[in-house]
């Protein structure tokens, strides 16, 4: 069994394959400040109630975004698991071309879910990820990551507007039934939601308009399916998109490292 971990600012995300298949994930909340032991008593806790056993787990792979976390993951697995864990970065064979002014810049995320999206598709893609930050990657027809575009994430973005607005509550993030609130909240609801629909529909035809390849258009991220509900260019939505890319990724190193299921 392989334990895939993907790390954001925001939520951490686990997932144990059996061979190709997903047999079970958790997304937990990022502490920067909890120990190995206490994510390994968690993740113990986790793998105890959806009936896995840990010992067969036989490959980690992380990708991260969280420079802090980094030695605490890898104590973790050492200690829980008895292995080195794979961390996604230089070094790291991915199979795809990356045409970046700087590569060591992109984040591991970023990547892991473009290899995910062309591996699945195997066309021009725009992957849109709805995280701490909401990013854009375009892939081209011969699967190079190219670049993207990077805005603040829509619950960052929330949280900036009611901490500077004292009298603006704090509000679930729905969509509501109408653009034209009635009432604070519900025009709170609007701005945020059908605003961030906007941006997202407006840089991916800004990108489709620039490449002019017709790219399919996925999304990722937590948030990801409130905001395609109303989005008229992302068209389909895989929550676990990350999970699988980092899959392939471990798969493309197997030998290397010389571990096996």
């Amino acid at each position: 069994m392989l334990l895939t971990i993907d790390i954001g600012n925001t939520n951490i995300v686990f997932g144990v394959f059996e061979d190709k298949k997903l047999v079970n994930h958790w997304r937990i909340v990022t502490h920067k400040d909890k120990t190995e032991d206490e994510y390994g008593i968690l993740i113990e806790n986790l793998y105890r109630a959806a009936k896995i056993d840990m010992a067969k787990t036989k490959g980690v792979i992380v990708s991260s975004v969280v420079p802090p976390m980094v030695s605490t993951i890898e104590g973790l697995c050492q200690k829980y698991f008895h292995i080195t864990p794979l961390f996604v970065g230089p070094g790291v064979k991915t199979g795809m071309p990356i045409r970046y002014d700087n590569p060591h810049e992109v984040g591991a995320d970023r990547i892991v879910n473009a290899i995910a999206a062309y591996d699945k598709y195997k066309q021009s893609l725009v992957v849109v990820d709805f995280g701490t930050a909401t990013t854009f990657d375009y892939v081209s027809p011969r699967g190079e990551y190219m670049g993207g575009a990077i805005a603040p994430g829509i619950v960052i973005s929330s949280e900036a507007l009611f901490v500077r607005a004292s009298k603006l509550p704090r509000i679930e993030l729905i969509r509501p039934e109408s653009v034209i609130g009635k009432n604070t909240i519900a025009s709170l609801q609007s701005g945020i939601v059908f605003g961030y629909i906007a941006m997202v529909d407006g840089i991916v035809e800004k990108i489709k308009q620039e490449v002019k390849t017709n790219p399919r258009v996925i999304a990722t991220g937590g948030l990801a399916p409130l905001i395609a509900e109303g989005s008229k260019t992302i068209e389909e939505v895989d929550p676990l998109l990350t999970l699988a890319g980092l899959r392939l990724i471990y798969e493309k190193n197997l030998g290397e490292k010389g571990e096996a299921d």
